[in-house]
């Protein structure tokens, strides 16, 4: 089913973003974290796409067939670009469409100081723009609500974005924040600027301070006063901090569902026991 049409059908989106796991062994137990995430039956699930190199690409084709043919959920890929020319961006999109995949989430993709660039497409605007008449995938662009920490204003970041619509983008998923007033002033402005697709915020629960601290300063986001609090308060007590990252996330949740919120996307971190409680806590307000 495309994505596009999942939001059109479904009052509230719910849905997972998993990554493939780096060793072979713990893709034989991907099937565990599988079952207990599409038991709670998400609308569809992303799956992270590596880049240079093949290998970890296939686990990611080889994650979304599984999702999709057995247990019949609705996958999305991660595609990046920055590392790949036209005929690695096209070999990948035949073996996507061979392999029965519908939705695509495209991205630009992180500087990798290992990997050099092929300067063919600079901005997932440009992935977008070359596999829209190509294709037939129905394709998912990122968001950030704090600005992309290489936009230089807010200004350019819509302007970028519209791009990202006006080449064929026909929903966004935002990147990770920890104050929703950032999301609300983000989707204000995105529809002063005429981007009119459906904006689902991405929530990531804090499961340590170390992995907290490193998502935020791969992608900017800032943290507020009652956040850091959290952080300062039960940083030398994981399972504390597991509580109050758990019922920070709900709250989240809460607060944008009932401001009426296109859906939630979850980065899970491949654990099924954030997922799980999450779900519990919001199981009556999504439903």
């Amino acid at each position: 089913m495309r994505l596009s049409d999942i939001y059109k059908s479904q009052k509230t989106v719910l849905s997972f973003e998993i990554f493939p796991p780096k060793h072979d062994e713990e893709l034989r137990n991907i099937d565990a974290t599988l079952e207990i995430l599409c038991d709670l039956k998400p609308d569809y699930i992303s799956v992270t796409f590596g880049a240079g190199g093949s290998s970890n690409n296939n686990k990611t084709i080889a994650i979304a067939r599984k999702i999709k043919e057995e247990y019949k959920v609705e996958p999305v890929v991660h595609l990046t670009c920055l590392t790949y020319d036209k005929a690695e961006i096209d070999s990948f999109c035949r073996e996507l469409k061979d392999n029965g995949i519908e939705n695509i989430l495209a991205l630009r993709g992180d500087r990798n100081p290992n990997i050099t660039p092929k300067d063919v497409f600079l901005h997932a605007s440009d992935l977008i723009e070359y596999i829209k008449p190509r294709t037939d995938f129905c394709i998912a662009g990122a968001c950030y609500p704090e600005c992309h920490p290489e936009s230089p204003d807010r200004v350019s970041e819509y302007r970028n974005l519209k791009k990202k619509v006006d080449a064929g983008a026909e929903v966004l998923l935002s990147q990770l924040f920890f104050d929703n007033s950032f999301f609300y002033d983000f989707v204000e402005g995105a529809r002063i600027a005429g981007i009119d697709v459906p904006i689902t915020p991405g929530i990531m629960p804090c499961l340590s301070a170390r992995t907290i601290n490193r998502m935020v300063n791969t992608c900017g986001a800032s943290l507020p006063d009652n956040f850091k609090k959290i952080l300062t308060r039960y940083e030398d007590n994981e399972e504390a901090l597991f509580d109050a990252g758990m019922y920070y996330a709900i709250s989240q949740i809460i607060d944008l569902l009932t401001s009426g919120c296109d859906g939630i996307h979850l980065y899970t971190m491949n654990n099924p026991v954030v997922a799980g409680r999450i779900c519990d806590g919001i199981r009556n307000i999504i439903s």
